[in-house]
């Protein structure tokens, strides 16, 4: 894997790996371009990073799954992000869709993750709670970070219940989880170094509320035709006139034909292409 923009002097070559077995080499590169921002440059807000990916057409997904337009790059990193991020916010239909499940030890650097626990949080938005209450996501396993669970007082009470014996349960709102309302309760946690990870909807009410301070996104090289959706859906009323939010290139890097671009938004994309890549604080 190569850094493509900037150029760099040394050519930023990058040696690829499966997500846990990257050298410390490759980790050091890969934490300094990832970095979060100090507090101080953040003036102490929560930080939040989406991480998406989609085909040189833009399809959001193939046969149902973003996993699928994946490759050896664009895992490497998915796992660098998530070993850097303090917590993982996902929308409930991508975590039925994607099958996901608490990250394990094997699936996150402790390099990356000193002074914190082992393994970041899943914490996923459900307005009314239709979840496997006891699948692997909310159940927990052995040794993994609890789920916590962002829902409404619309939920059913019962589920409430039965999800509050194995997670995390916060409600948030009357009827609907606002990312304000989402990022404010992580937030109040000390979890603010917050990685979106889908899906579009989800994606779209955090660029709504003027959330999202940065993007990053991989290009597959692969055609995929047909209905896909794309990584973002606005909400109502709220797409196709103005930009949901403006982007700044801050790096490419190239890696078995993916491209692996990060994107800063709104205000800090003017001058926090610099700073970010600072050391996390």
């Amino acid at each position: 894997m190569r850094q493509i923009f900037p150029a760099a002097a040394d050519g930023c070559e990058i040696a690829l790996a499966e997500p846990g077995k990257a050298s410390s080499a490759t980790l050091d590169a890969l934490a300094g371009l990832y970095a979060y921002p100090r507090q101080e440059a953040s003036a102490g807000r929560p930080w939040v990073r989406a991480n998406m990916v989609m085909s040189a057409d833009g399809a959001a997904w193939l046969a149902g799954r973003a996993g699928g337009l994946s490759g050896l790059a664009d895992r490497l990193v998915f796992a660098v992000l998530r070993s850097l991020a303090d917590v993982i916010l996902v929308g409930a239909g991508t975590a039925r869709d994607e099958r996901y499940r608490p990250v394990s030890a094997a699936q996150a650097y402790p390099a990356l993750r000193e002074g914190r626990a082992a393994t970041p949080p899943i914490a996923v938005v459900s307005r009314a709670l239709d979840l496997d209450l006891e699948g692997r996501l909310l159940a927990g396993e052995p040794g993994r970070a609890r789920t916590i669970v962002l829902t409404t007082e619309a939920a059913p009470a019962d589920r409430r219940a039965a999800a509050a014996r194995h997670a995390d349960v916060i409600v948030t709102g009357e009827s609907l989880v606002t990312a304000a309302s989402a990022v404010s309760a992580l937030a109040a946690r000390g979890l603010t170094r917050i990685l979106a990870e889908g899906g579009p909807t989800l994606l779209g009410f955090i660029a709504a509320e003027r959330l999202l301070d940065e993007l990053c996104l991989t290009y597959s090289p692969m055609l995929i035709g047909g209905d896909a959706g794309r990584i973002v859906v606005a909400p109502a009323g709220q797409g196709g006139s103005a930009p949901l939010a403006g982007l700044s290139l801050a790096h490419v890097l190239e890696g078995g034909g993916h491209l692996l671009c990060r994107y800063l938004c709104g205000p800090a994309g003017v001058t926090a292409a610099g700073r970010v890549t600072a050391a996390a604080g």
